[in-house]
């Protein structure tokens, strides 16, 4: 089961839980995530590919996924120095500071409003993140040009590209893809053809959605939406899946869908 709702005290963050077998490897996002499993506080930094189901083993999962580019300053820690990583809390804070907050944690019926809770507390004691972060990002997820966001920003190409390897763990042109993959990804799961997807996320043509794929997400947009709708479509819808084009049953669906690096760790 997965179940996520926008959190009411961190701006942009949404609060996410999981129980149960993950439904597939985790996607990069452009976004990072404060993690709550097995008693234990983690962190999980900005994905540049895949990650496999399972990575952290658990079973029941809690999580706030940061708007990019936010994390960085409530962290203390660069976000480029957590790309494609799974650290304890504790590895960047101090110990027995993280040791409090667990126990702090475990009371707390809502993991998830804990994690809320904790992130609060903490942004009242940390530098404002970078207010450029959210302006890049909002103009790479419109599909602008690297160009054009360096242009609206003012930034010359070599410190737009440093900011962006602090907020977002990797350079614009990176994340850009990465957010035109969540946009494809978004299509797919509503079942439109490879081609409508293509073109409607900003791809060049079919084949260009096809290899951005396989280099961010480890498959094909045919096998991500047969995957998705046997994960997350209602019970029998799947095995109307497997329509080449792209159609799938995950349009049909009634359960809620992850999205990103929600789907966990």
């Amino acid at each position: 089961m997965y179940e996520e709702r926008p959190s009411p005290l961190v701006p942009g963050a949404i609060v996410w839980r999981r129980t149960g077998a993950p439904g597939g490897p985790v996607l990069p996002d452009g976004c990072m995530d404060l993690l709550w499993v097995g008693g234990r506080l983690l962190v999980a930094g900005p994905d540049t590919g895949p990650h496999p189901a399972g990575e952290v083993p658990g079973g029941v999962f809690a999580g706030l996924r940061f708007a990019p580019g936010t994390a960085p300053a409530l962290l203390g820690v660069p976000a480029h120095e957590l790309r494609d990583r799974r650290v304890e809390l504790a590895d960047l804070w101090p110990e027995p500071e993280v040791r409090a907050l667990a126990e702090r944690m475990s009371a707390y019926e809502d993991p998830g409003a804990g994690l809320e809770r904790l992130a609060r507390s903490r942004a009242g004691r940390s530098a404002p993140h970078d207010p450029l972060a959210s302006r890049v990002a909002a103009g790479l997820r419109s599909g602008e040009s690297v160009a054009a966001v360096a242009a609206v920003v003012g930034l010359g190409p070599r410190q737009l590209h440093r900011r962006s390897l602090d907020a977002f763990g990797y350079g614009p042109r990176t994340l850009g893809r990465v957010l035109r993959l969540q946009r494809a990804l978004e299509l797919a799961r509503r079942g439109l053809p490879q081609a409508e997807v293509a073109h409607r996320a900003g791809y060049a043509d079919q084949a260009h959605l096809t290899r951005e794929f396989r280099a961010l997400a480890g498959t094909t947009p045919g096998a991500y939406a047969v995957a998705y709708a046997a994960a997350y479509a209602p019970e029998g819808a799947a095995a109307s899946a497997g329509d080449p084009a792209g159609g799938s049953a995950a349009a049909k669906r009634d359960t809620a869908q992850p999205s990103g690096s929600s789907t966990a760790a």
